[in-house]
This record gives C-alpha cells, structure tokens and sequence, in this order.
C-alpha cells in the first residue's frame, strides 16, 4: 500500500491583491475604498433639474464622509437648500437661481479608525449668459480692390459654439475663396468689390448647450468704385499686388493634447484673390489630413506623436506668393506606467513596497499623501520615499493607512488610492467544507482552497483515501490553493483534504469528487430536404448519466438561435424530437440540438434545405422582331434548391382566344433565350414558367405584346373524311385550320373533286364551312378530292389528293328493319381456348365478302359472366366487348375473372353497322392465386414474440386454403437474415402469434393468401421485439387486461349482418420507454373493457380507466383502409369514457387507435379493425328506381329521334363503331401485330345500363363489400407465342370479397 502523499504550496497575499483583489472575512477591519465618486467638469446647463456629486465607499468599520471647497471644509447637510443621502457621501444642489454660489473644485474624502481615502477632484461650473458689449461701430469704408477684416469678437461660453454672419433679414453672407470666416469669427475679404458694400452685417454667435443665440450691433461696410477715368484721360484700373498672410500674423507653435483635432489656418489678401497651399516639412501630409474653408483650414484629427512637425502655407497668385510656418507639438495628459495596488495585505515586520509610476507629456508630477494629507505630515525613520515609490521598512500595526499617489500635469492629473492594512491572522479558509464536485470522465476539474492569512499560510492537498495520491503530471496546484486534476479518471473519485497552516494556527477542509458518464448524442440529426408546406422531423437521442436524466435539458437552435425565442405554432419539441409544420422558406438553415446538464453538454447539427417550386423568370424582353419569328429574353430566378429542369414558353392571343393562354415551345434550363415560330396576323404576348422537379413555377409577368402582319396560309385542311350515309350521295369533311392558323381574314376552302379514272376536269366549289355534301352522285364509286385554303393574302400550297367513296347501297326492307346494309351473316366455328385462370383465346372463320354489304369495319367479341364457381351463384348478364378491326380470325381476351363461367358471341361489322352475332358458346376459368391481403398489421410487442393481425384479400380467385407467413431479421434497415416460413391453414384466420423470437431484434414480415392453385403475391410489414416486457412495470401496462370490442362479422354469403362479441386477451409495453405516455406521471393509467360501437357513418369508442391517474389525456386515431391516412382527434380526458367518430363512409373498413401521444407512429394503447354498415337499402333502391326509370325515358326520346331523322331521309346517323372508324380500319397502317386489339370495352354499344343490370346492382350490394371498376390496360398488343400468358393472369379485376373483422378466431401460435 502507497503511502499518503501530498502537494503544497506557500500563498503569496500579494498574488491575491494583484490577481483577484483581496477578500476579508466580514469580521477582519477594512480600510475605506472608493467605489463610486463624481470627476472632471460639471457644467449647470439651465434644463438640468439637480446636479449630483457623488460619494459612495466600503470599509469596516463604516466610513464617514466629507467634503471640501476649493481647498476649504464644505459640509452639505448645513446647506438646507442641497439634498443629502444617508450612508453615503452624495449630495445635491438643484437648479436655483443662486446656484452660482456653489461653483469651485469639490473633493470627497471617506474615513474609519483604519484610514482615509478620498475621491478625484470635480469641478462645477455656473456659466453666464454671454452678451456681445454694446457698443457703436463706425461704418469701415474701403477702396476697391483693398482687403478689409470685419471683426466678431464673440463672448466665451460655453462649448461647442457656432459663429457665422448673416444680414439682418437673416441671410447667410455668401463665403468663397476671397471672402470668408476664420476661426476667430473675423470675416476676411482679400480683396473687396463694389458689390460688398452692406449697411447690416453681423455676427452671430449659438451656444448649444444653453440653448442661446446672441448677436453683434451691425457693421457698415463700404467699397468706393475706383475713378472713371485719371486726369490725362485713361481709365484707372484697380492696382493688382502679390498675397500676404493676414492669418497668422506671426511664426506660431501650436500643442495639442494626444487625439486632439489639429487645426492651422492660413489666410491671406492679394489680387487676384490668392491660392493657399499646404505643405509638411520634412514628410507628408497625413491621410487623415482634411482641407476645409475654401483651402485656408487644414484639420487632422485624432492626433497622433508622428503627426508632430512643422507645416507651411504658402499663399500665391500671378505677382508673387507668402508663406507661413507652424510648429505643433503633440502632448500627453498623465498615464499610469505601473498603478498602486488597491490593496495590500502585510504581516507584522515585512517590508512593503508601494510602485507608482506615470507617463505622460510634459513628464507628470508624483505627489504622494497618507489619509489625505501630505506624507511630509508623518515623519517616520522606516519610511522611504522615492520619485515613484514609498517603501516601509519592518512595518508596524501603526502603518495600516489609505496612500494616495497623484500624477499631474498641466493637461490633467490622476489619483489612486494604495489601502495597506499591517496584521496577523491564523489561517481561515474561506472555501466552504464538505463541498461536492462532478465531473465528466476525461474532463478537467478545480477543487477551490480560498484562504485568508497573514503571514501567508502553506497549503497541503492529500486523499482521504490511503491507496490514492495527488503526485503526478495530472494534479496541479493552482497560485490561489485550488487542486485541479487533468483528464480525470475513475480512481479520482473520492474524499480530498485541504489543509492552511502560518505561525498564527492551521485549518482545513474535506471534499468530495464525484465522476460522471459523459453526455452524449448517440443519433444525431441527419441533413434534410424537404418541400415547402410539409412537415419536417429532425430527431435528436441522448445517452446520459441517470443521476443527471431528470436535470437534462435540450435545446434547440436555428442558425445560432433559440427556437424558443420565436413564438411560432409551427413549432413543436417534445423531448429530443423538433417537428416544424407547414415548413416555409424561411425555415432552411442549420439547426444545432444541444443537449445538457450542470456539468457538460453535447451537440449536433443538421441542415434542412427547403425545396419549392421555382420563381418566375423576370425581365421578358422581345428582340430580333420579324414577320414570323421573333426572339425572346428572360431572367432566371432562384430555383429554391431544385435545379431547374426546362423552361415553359406560353403565348395569348387578343383575337380568337383572349386571356387564354397556351404552351409554345419548352427550353432546356440552360437557356435564358429562345427563337419563336409565329403565325401571321396574330397579336402576341409570351410568358415564361420555370419548372423543376417539384413543380411549375408561378407565370412570369407578360412580355410586351407584337402583332405580325398578316400573309396567305401555310398549310390545307388535314383528315378529310369521304363518306356516303346515303346511295347517290358523298358527304365530304375535314378538320379546319385553327383560327390562329388563318393567318389573315377572309378564311375560305376551295373543295375539287372528279370521278377516279372516269374525269380529267375537277369540279370546283367555295367553301367557308368544313363539310361538303356533294349529291346525286354514283352509288359506291371512287372519288379524287383535294381541298386547299386561301385567305385574302393568297393561296396555302398545292393540297394532296385523297380518294374515297359515294354512299353505299341502300335497301327499303333493311331501312325499315333499323339495320340498313348492315352484314347479313354471322361468324361460323366460334371457339374458345382458356389459356389460363385470366385469358382466353377465341377463334372464328370469316364471313364471306359477299355478305358484308360494305367495307369490312372488323370483328366485335361479347362475352359476359354468367356464375361465380365460388358461390356457385347466378351472375345476372353484363356484357363486355372487344373489337378487331380489319379481317382478323382470332384474339387474345384478357382480364377474365378466375375460377367463373362465361358465355361469349363473336359478330362482324361494317361502316353501317353490326352483323348477327354467333351462337352462344360457354366456357369456365379455372381457379386462381389470390390477391395479396388487404391489410397487415405487427401489434402486441413481446419479449419474445409478436401478434401479426390481417384483412383477407378482397379477390381469392378461388377456395382460399390458408396463408404463407414469411419472415428474417432486419439489421440497419439492411441487412436481411434468414427466411422462415410457417404455413397457416384455415381460409378464416386473421391472428397469428410468432414465438421464441429473437430478444431485441426486428423483423420483417410477409403474408400471402393461398389456394389449391397456389399463393399470390405478399404484403409485409416491420416490426421487432421489446427486450423491456415484462421487466419494467412502472412503463407497462398489466400483462393482461380484457379488451371488449364490437364489430361487424361479414362472411361470403347472402345472410344477414350480424354483431358479435370479440374478448381476446391484449398486453402492451412499449419499446420505448421515453414515449409521453410512459412518464412518471401517466405510467399508473390502465384502460380496460375498450369497446365499439359501429353505425354506416360513426362510430363510438368507450372505455373505462383504473389508476392515480386516470383523470388524463389520450387521443383517437382512425385510418381509412382506402387512403392510408391517419387523422387524430383532439386530447381527449380519460374520465368521458367514450368518443364519437363521425363523417365515416358506409361499408368501409378502419382501423381505430387509443393512444396517449398526439404523434403518429407511437404504439397505441389499443387498436382494432372494424367495418361501418352500409347505406340504407331502402335509399338505395328509391335512388336507384328514379335512374332506372330517368334513363327508360331518355332511351324513348333517343329512338323517336333516330326515327325521325330516317323519316326525314336526312344525313346518315351515327352508330356505335362509328368513332372506332375514325382511325383507319388496315393494321398494316398502324404497324400492329397480327393479334393486336385496337380497342376495348366494358360496354361497347351501351350508353345506358339495362334495367336488368341496376336491379343486379342493387341486389348484389347486399352480398358485397365492395366492387371495384373494371380495369383496362392501355398496352393492347398481343403475341401468338404465349409470353403474353403470365402478364395478362390478372389483366381486369373485379372485385366482391368481404372483409373478414376481429370475428373471434382464436389465434395460432406458432
């Protein structure tokens, strides 16, 4: 075992004066100090209330004041008229008429039974009103050309004054190089004109600080104009002469004191009027040198030593020139070189040394004083006095005194007060015993030993611990007796004794180190970028030490300041968590979480950038303007974090669509400017958009607008359409030009058409319209039409020739029929070919050209279900078709639904319409693989396992045989484990509970629903294990507590709803143990017999609470199965019991939380599924007779409308496959495969459902959740070699599966 060891150090009492001033126990005598006193000048300016001198000063025992009076005894409590404070030395004199009486130089003086200290000196000062004398002022007459001096004189006051001359109408005398004020407030003239000549000059003089203007009587000055003429006739000039310096009249030297203004002023007569020059003899004019007053005032201010010297003027003019020099002398007022200390402590016989030296220009004057009075007036053989310093030898109780050392000279003195105080006293530690410290592992700490002694004690520092030791590189003893320890270690903790000791007696103190984990942030926050208006999180997890969790504090900053301090709402921390809503620009920056205790802290930082759509472009600017095309410029603006992607060019026009604007051209990013193609006789303006990746930016301002000249078209009519409704007759239409493609007024089509092969001429004919009827024509014989534009600037180009058909043959029998030259057969040897659970192949042989009575249009495909082999129901028909056009004999249809019986027809068409369909032929789809569940949820948090809760798939496809659970572990949202797999059979389980998990790990799991078929795709989910189940009650809530829920069971089948009862045991704990809802104050809450209540449109949730604290908050949350989104109640009391939740949509399935935190994604206190009724029969039916009945009545008016327009024998009507023709019927044209079905749909010649078809409605709706559309996909091509097979097993959906709830199923256990 070591032995103790110890450090030590002797204290120095001078180290304590010089680097932390002394400190007395409030039981040792003090000498008085000064510590607030009034110096230097105190003006009475007449709108002061009171003028304060000051006199406050500390001592022990309390000191007593007083004053003197330019040297005499001044007591301010005999005046009844000055106003005095009690325990101090500070008094008032307040603004009276006879204050006049109290101005001199004051001096404080603070004294006790130890010594006197006294204050600087101050000097109050009474001004007079200054007065110009009243005098007469003989008028100053002058001859032109002389020079002349108008004299101020002003009065003295108070500074700062201003002098200047005026007329006594208050006009300023105008000041240029010849005529100006000098310094003094003289007004020099160089040379004087006629036109000087004034009878009212005077001068004026303000003084600020009195608020007071006073003026000079008014001087008269005239100029005599020089004669005419001289007596032999030539005219007499002015006489001219060199300058001479009027101002000043004399070498001058000129001292300043140190940072001073420098003011030389050099002013001379002559004429012509004089130039003034300013120069440095020996060097150059400062940089800070400024010359003012038309050349003759050159100024430096702030002064420095280098700026001594001497300087010249030089006055010239075209006879000869003057100079000047100037001396200046840079002075200094007294400075402290080395101050006295303000306090010394000496032991009984040790010498003291009291150092007081200055500095200054001219050199200062040491004058030193003991209690006030001349040292000279204590003689004393142990006292030496030097130029700047007094030393006292074996010094003596007697020695204790205030000295005063003073440096003066005649630019201002200093004083300082030296306290020496002479005693011996034993060691008394001024540290307070038994004093803890904390400290971080591997910080620094100090351990404080303050101590009071004279003569100066030796401190010793060891452990109380007899295995520890304070030696080494790590422990320093500080010069004031504290122990500081480097890079602290765990050994360090422990009990630590100081020990004082002098040859008065000895003291001591123990303390205490304590060594604390860090503070530390283990998941900082991470940079972000997110869009302006959502929701940015940044999180912020801490590890501390337990003894500082509940001291811990974070605090978030943004750029540098408290988030606090703005008092936004879109603000909210909960913990270690800063969540800003609705982020707006102004949000971007780098916020800094710092998390701290009482003894350290930690930060990170993290960045949000906010991304928004781009700023329009600004500055559009139009150049290169021409006939058809012009040029246009903009600005980019900020991109606000997302680069701009391209540039959207849009143009209005004020004639045809005004204030519509439209898309013109799109420009790469990298271009500020675009060339634009015009139309004639358009009247343009453009705008720009700025897009990114977020979005479009709002439109730029408009550019300005351009009108082009009108010019002849540029293109013909495009898609010209030859068709023949009726025999002997040809109707003929185009697509028009667009109305900006006109190009000019007075638009009109020149129609040309001639018999193929019979005629050479064309028939010409003037159209303004876009169709034509040309009669009496040939019955099915081609045509060669072409159609070309003009305007009244001129013909568009050549127009193409196209060839097409009069109208088709017409028969009575099949007119009166309703199917006019319509096909007359049907396909033969119809057959269908199942290709899988989805597809189908269906084959035909084509019907003979004689029998089509027309062009051939294609082929039309019906089929329709007819029984779900699932239910083995009845399916009440809903045809579906498909259309081939051209002269196909088979085609793949797809989307078929499986494990279902079809029948299907095949029919062909032409351009009047449908041929008879074949007979009826049946088919059945085998079963299927089922759609994915529809909803998977991981709950229940174990130790060591997991519920997992699902939705059955709204499609089986087929008999559904049970579930595949997949599942591995998850490491850093990465890394993925091993898959198990458990097989679960039962088509009506919805629970399943994994066991003998992993402890503390997560998870990802997979579900899919099986058939005999197989199974299809899986839904997943995460979750993991809580290692705290179970071991942390106070976080928990009871390991089992009975939840009562009511939901909806619906099974697939026709009976009715019924509510049933689910109990089924239910347990949380939460991972997390820093979640609101799991704080000391909430951890006693527990929520039993949770319940539900389900309506169509609500649904109420109750439930009882037992605890402390069941007089709480928590929240509802309810998701939509449909959308996916949460929405959150308000808080909620516990003690209402029940929450009603309304707006619901009938017949859909939700999920409803408890929880007790307003954040989303916590873990809940309970959760279920449930499904809402649907709508009232009743209403259903009532609405959908009236659209039964509504669209029985709009098909009547429609067949006495056809009707009617065949009575009429007017233009052919329109009929279903009427728009499929207008894309060309050849597939060679369109490059399509052989099997490629140009278009399909659900009701292809059926407007309006059937009766037949709302009644199924109405009645199925009864027996099925839900029934999506059927979907289409816009790829339609097919390939004959069956790769098209597993891409199309699914192609259409709809669907009719029930949702299974919660019913009861006990769940399996893995």
């Amino acid at each position: 075992m070591r032995g103790l060891r110890s450090l030590s150090v002797g204290l120095l009492s001078a180290f304590f004066s010089t680097t932390f001033g002394l400190y007395f126990p409030p039981h040792v005598e003090q000498l008085p100090t000064i510590t607030a006193q009034t110096s230097g000048t105190i003006i009475a300016l007449p709108y002061d209330e009171r003028y304060i001198f000051k006199c406050e000063a500390k001592g022990n025992p309390r000191p007593t004041f007083r004053w003197t009076k330019d040297g005499m005894d001044f007591d301010p409590h005999k005046d009844p008229q000055v106003t005095t404070e009690e325990n101090t030395g500070t008094f008032e004199i307040p603004n009276k008429k006879d204050k006049v009486k109290y101005q001199g130089k004051y001096r404080c003086y603070a004294s006790n039974k130890l010594g006197t200290a006294t204050s600087e000196e101050a000097e109050f000062i009474v001004p007079m009103v200054p007065k110009f004398p009243k005098e007469k002022i003989e008028p100053i007459v002058v001859t032109e050309g002389d020079s002349v001096v108008l004299e101020c004189n002003p009065p003295q006051g108070i500074p700062p004054w201003q002098l200047y001359w005026m007329t006594n109408d208050l006009r300023h005398i105008e000041q240029n190089e010849r005529v100006s004020m000098g310094l003094s407030g003289n007004l020099y003239f160089s040379n004087t004109l006629v036109s000087d000549s004034h009878d009212d000059y005077c001068c004026f003089a303000s003084f600020f600080k009195i608020r007071t203007i006073v003026q000079k009587p008014r001087m008269v000055l005239k100029v005599k104009p020089v004669d005419a003429k001289q007596e032999d006739g030539d005219a007499k000039i002015v006489q001219e002469r060199k300058p001479s310096i009027l101002v000043p009249s004399s070498h001058s030297t000129t001292f300043l004191k140190k940072g001073e203004e420098l003011e030389l002023e050099c002013i001379a007569e002559g004429l012509p009027t004089p130039e003034v020059e300013w120069i440095k003899i020996w060097g150059d004019l400062p940089k800070r040198t400024q010359i003012k007053n038309f050349g003759k005032l050159l100024t430096i201010p702030n002064i420095r030593e280098e700026d001594e010297g001497k300087y010249m003027c030089k006055a010239k003019n075209q006879h000869g020139e003057d100079v000047h020099h100037f001396q200046v002398e840079v002075e200094e007022p007294p400075s402290w070189q080395k101050e006295p200390l303000k306090s010394q402590l000496a032991w009984i016989g040790s010498d003291i040394h009291i150092n007081c030296s200055a500095t200054g220009k001219p050199q200062p004057t040491i004058t030193w004083k003991r209690n006030g009075k001349p040292l000279d007036d204590f003689p004393s053989t142990h006292h030496k006095m030097l130029d700047d310093r007094i030393i006292i030898l074996k010094a003596e109780q007697k020695d204790t005194a205030v000295y005063q050392c003073e440096a003066s000279n005649k630019h201002g003195s200093l004083l300082a007060n030296a306290n020496v105080l002479v005693m011996n006293h034993p060691p008394l530690i001024l540290t307070r015993n038994y004093l803890e410290y904390a400290t971080m592992l591997g910080k620094s700490v100090i351990m404080d030993c303050n101590v009071f002694s004279s003569p100066p004690a030796t401190l010793n520092w060891r452990r109380e611990d007899p295995e520890g030791s304070v030696d080494g590189e790590r422990y320093s003893l500080l010069k004031n007796g504290s122990l500081q320890i480097h890079k602290v270690e765990m050994e360090d903790m422990g009990q630590y004794k100081c020990l004082a000791n002098n040859s008065e007696g000895t003291a001591s103190i123990t303390t205490e180190l304590f060594i604390k984990d860090s503070t530390r942030i283990v998941e900082a926050p991470q940079d972000m970028k997110v869009i302006r208006g959502s929701v940015a999180e940044l999180e912020c997890q801490v590890e501390c030490d337990p003894s500082l969790r509940r001291e811990l504090e974070f605090v978030w900053l943004k750029d540098g300041i408290n988030i606090l301090s703005n008092s936004s709402e879109r603000y909210f921390t909960d913990e270690g968590i800063l969540q800003i809503f609705n982020v707006s620009h102004s949000d971007q920056g780098n916020y800094t979480c710092i998390v701290r205790t009482s003894l350290d802290q930690d930060t990170a930082s993290a960045y949000i950038t906010v991304l928004d759509v781009p700023d329009p472009p600004v500055e559009l600017l139009l150049s290169d303007l021409k006939d058809r095309s012009v040029k246009l410029h903009w600005v980019n603006t900020s991109d606000h974090n997302s680069p701009i992607t391209e540039f959207i060019i849009q143009y209005e026009e004020s004639h045809w669509e005004p204030e519509k604007w439209k898309d013109l051209l799109r420009v790469s990013s990298r271009k500020f400017s675009a060339p634009l193609a015009l139309y004639c006789h358009i009247n343009y303006q453009f705008r720009v958009i700025a897009v990114n990746e977020i979005g479009r930016s709002h439109p730029s301002m408009p550019s300005g607008r351009y009108k082009t000249p009108p010019c002849a078209p540029d293109r013909n009519p495009e898609n010209i359409k030859i068709e023949g409704h009726l025999p002997h007759q040809m109707d003929i239409s185009w697509e028009p030009l667009l109305p900006v493609e006109h190009n000019g007024p007075g638009l009109e089509y020149k129609l040309s058409y001639r018999l193929l092969g019979v005629e050479d001429s064309w028939k010409e004919q003037m159209v303004k319209r876009h169709s034509f009827v040309v009669r009496d024509t040939p019955t099915f014989v081609p045509y060669e039409v072409k159609i070309q534009a003009f305007n009244r600037h001129g013909w568009a180009p050549g127009p193409k020739v196209v060839t097409g058909y009069s109208g088709e043959d017409f028969d009575i029998w099949h007119c009166l029929e309703g199917d006019a030259t319509v096909p007359l057969v049907a396909p033969d040897n119809v057959s269908a070919e199942v290709l899988n659970s989805t597809l189908l192949k269906v084959s035909w042989s084509p019907v003979p050209q004689t029998t089509l009575r027309g062009h051939l249009g294609g082929y039309t495909v019906n089929y329709w279900q007819t029984q779900s082999l699932l239910t083995s129901k009845k399916i009440p028909s809903e045809r579906q078709s498909l259309t081939i056009p051209g002269n196909r004999s088979h085609t793949m249809v797809p989307g078929l639904k499986p494990f279902s019986e079809y029948s299907l027809t095949v029919n062909v068409f032409n351009r009047r319409g449908n041929g008879p369909s074949s007979s009826p032929i049946s088919f059945t789809t085998p079963q299927g693989v089922p759609e994915q569940p529809h909803y998977l949820k991981a709950t229940n948090f174990q130790k060591d396992a997991i519920t997992l809760v699902w939705a059955p798939p709204h499609e089986t496809n087929g008999h559904l045989t049970g579930y595949l659970l997949q599942y591995q572990t998850v490491v850093d949202n990465e890394t993925l484990g091993e898959l198990n797999s458990v097989n679960i059979s039962g088509a009506d389980t919805t629970q399943w509970v994994l066991r003998d998990l992993q402890e503390d790990n997560s998870y990802k799991f997979y579900l899919s629903a099986c058939t005999q078929v197989g199974c299809g795709s899986a839904i997943s989910e995460k979750g993991g294990t809580d290692p705290a189940a179970f071991t942390k009650p106070e976080y928990s809530f009871p390991e089992v507590s009975t939840v009562s829920a009511w939901t909806e069971s619906y099974e697939l089948s026709t009976s009715e709803v019924t509510t049933s009862e689910l109990r089924q045991p239910f347990s949380f704990t939460s991972s997390n143990t820093d979640i609101p809802f799991v704080n000391a104050t909430f951890s006693t809450l527990v929520v039993l017999n949770v319940s539900t209540f389900v309506r169509d449109t609500s649904a109420r949730i109750s439930w009882r609470t037992r605890g402390e604290h069941s007089d709480s908050q928590l929240y509802v949350a309810i998701m939509n199965h449909r959308d996916g989104i949460w929405q959150l109640s308000e808080a909620l009391n516990t003690s209402k019991g029940f929450h009603l939740v309304e707006g619901l949509s009938p017949g859909t399935v939700y999920t409803v939380r408890l929880q007790a935190s307003r954040r989303v994604g916590v873990p809940s206190i309970f959760e279920e599924v449930f499904k809402t009724r649907k709508a009232s029969s009743r209403q259903e039916m009532g609405s959908q007779e009236w659209f039964v009945g509504m669209m029985c009545a709009v098909a009547l008016l429609t067949l006495l409308v056809l009707i009617g327009c065949f009575v009429l024998k007017n233009k052919g009507g329109k009929y279903a496959v009427k728009e499929k023709e207008n894309i060309p019927a050849d597939p060679e044209s369109h490059g399509m495969d052989e099997e490629t079905p140009c278009e399909y749909s659900d009701n292809d010649e059926k407007p309006l459902k059937s009766s037949q078809q709302l009644f199924r409605d109405a009645t199925e709706d009864d027996r099925s959740e839900d029934s999506s559309e059927i979907s289409e996909d816009d790829d339609c091509e097919f390939n004959e070699d069956g790769s098209f097979i597993g891409e199309y097993s699914g192609y259409m959906r709809r669907t009719s599966t029930e949702v299974n709830g919660l019913n009861g199923h006990t769940p399996g256990t893995s």
